[in-house]
């Protein structure tokens, strides 16, 4: 299987991170609040869709601002 070219690493990573970091955490708050029923994956999918359409361009904006903060206090590789 051909791999896609090197420079799709800064849309795809944004969009993996947000993609399964909003599945779990909205899938362990929904669950918290509702228990374990039908109701739940209802309601779990729509969080997420919701969580993750915010997350996402959120994450496009954040993770050069957070890379930057953080060259101030890790010493990064040449």
């Amino acid at each position: 299987m051909k791999k896609l070219p090197n420079h799709f690493h800064k849309y795809a990573l944004p969009l993996g991170t947000s993609f399964f970091m909003t599945f779990l955490v909205t899938g362990v708050a929904t669950w918290r609040v509702l228990g374990w029923d039908k109701a739940m994956f209802k309601m779990w999918f729509t969080s997420w869709m919701i969580a993750w359409a915010v997350a996402a361009p959120t994450m496009f904006f954040m993770m050069p601002v957070v890379r930057r903060a953080l060259s101030h206090v890790i010493e990064m590789d040449p």
